[in-house]
């Protein structure tokens, strides 16, 4: 087999397998974070009293709803 051949196999070997595993690795952390998202509403309401805020649930609600919109 030529070496040109074997060269241009390789290259294209190594782009598929870097394709590939990015796509893997993005649906991976998609459904991750789906599943355990990065703050809820306990952790929400804690940071907002540490702030000296006293937090609505019709407040916790809002800023839920706009984190998980930002999420899709």
């Amino acid at each position: 087999m030529e070496l040109w051949v074997v060269i241009l196999v390789g290259i294209l070997a190594l782009l598929a397998g870097v394709a590939l595993g990015f796509f893997i690795a993005r649906k991976y952390m998609m459904t991750y974070l789906k599943k355990n998202p990065p703050i809820n509403e306990q952790m929400l309401k804690m940071m907002m009293m540490q702030m000296g805020m006293k937090p609505s649930q019709k407040k916790i609600n809002q800023m839920l709803k706009a984190m998980n919109g930002q999420m899709k």
